[in-house]
């Protein structure tokens, strides 16, 4: 039977069995890899406290630990990313992402293309990496720009234009920010984003109110509306996936739909 109660516990077990054992070890072994104390000696962690955390009676493991604890297990960036997560911590000293979104932004540059309808790429800051042609013809004032800033989340509240653009801003803006809170969570210690919400509190009462209210909501899509200067009035579906390898890039696809007469 698959056991569920202690799964950082067995996660740690299981990567210290698979370990190449030390080449200077003494006495007889009954198990495979490494023991208890060979990896909290090279983890610099007491064994007593190793035990307690593999059999599932401790769960404080700060992520200094935990990023001692990963060196030591010899983890992969997937291997330390479960690590840090099956303990409930975020990973702040973690580069994957930006190492994985360097190595995979030229092949998702192409993705917007591909789609008929408007279509864009957010980074974690929700920052437009790229976007196709449709999505600069309906984005006035954000993404037809050349040298322009991209935050979504600055258009949003800090251009005038998008509220001409979104007949339903209030609405939109305070579920933008209720979306932005929940990425914020598995980010919070990251500069960026803090500058960013630092940024938006000070120019943007809205914000500061809607940041307040400390809502979430999950980035499930829906219906959006536009009023276009030259398009007129449209409604869109919107799509957002993700990106498995770095959830924190989602490409945003909008879906046209035909509104109907009333």
């Amino acid at each position: 039977m698959l056991e569920t109660d202690n799964l950082l516990g067995q996660f740690i077990r299981v990567h210290r069995q698979q370990l190449t054992p030390p080449e200077q070890t003494h006495g007889r072994r009954r198990t495979p890899g490494y023991r208890r104390e060979e990896l909290a000696q090279a983890a610099g962690l007491s064994t007593t406290w190793l035990t307690r955390l593999e059999q599932g009676r401790s769960l404080s493991a700060s992520v200094t630990v935990l990023a001692r604890l990963s060196q030591a297990l010899q983890l992969n960036p997937a291997e330390r990313a479960t690590l840090f997560e099956l303990a409930g911590k975020f990973d702040p000293y973690s580069n994957t992402p930006a190492l994985a979104q360097k190595r995979l932004i030229k092949p998702l540059q192409d993705l917007p293309d591909q789609f008929h309808g408007p279509c864009y790429l957010l980074d974690s800051s929700w920052n437009a990496l790229c976007w196709n042609h449709q999505a600069a013809q309906l984005f006035i004032g954000w993404l037809d720009i050349p040298n322009h800033d991209r935050n979504l989340l600055r258009y949003t509240f800090l251009n005038q234009q998008a509220r001409q653009l979104i007949p339903n801003w209030a609405e939109r803006a305070q579920r933008l920010v209720a979306e932005f809170r929940l990425d914020y969570t598995h980010q919070s210690e990251d500069p960026q984003i803090i500058e960013l919400i630092d940024e938006l509190t000070a120019q943007s009462t809205e914000f500061a109110a809607l940041w307040q209210n400390q809502q979430v909501r999950y980035r499930d899509g829906g219906s959006r509306y536009f009023a276009h200067p030259q398009w007129g009035e449209c409604q869109f579906q919107q799509v957002t996936l993700q990106v498995s390898a770095i959830p924190e890039l989602k490409l945003v696809c909008l879906l046209e739909k035909a509104i109907k007469d009333e």
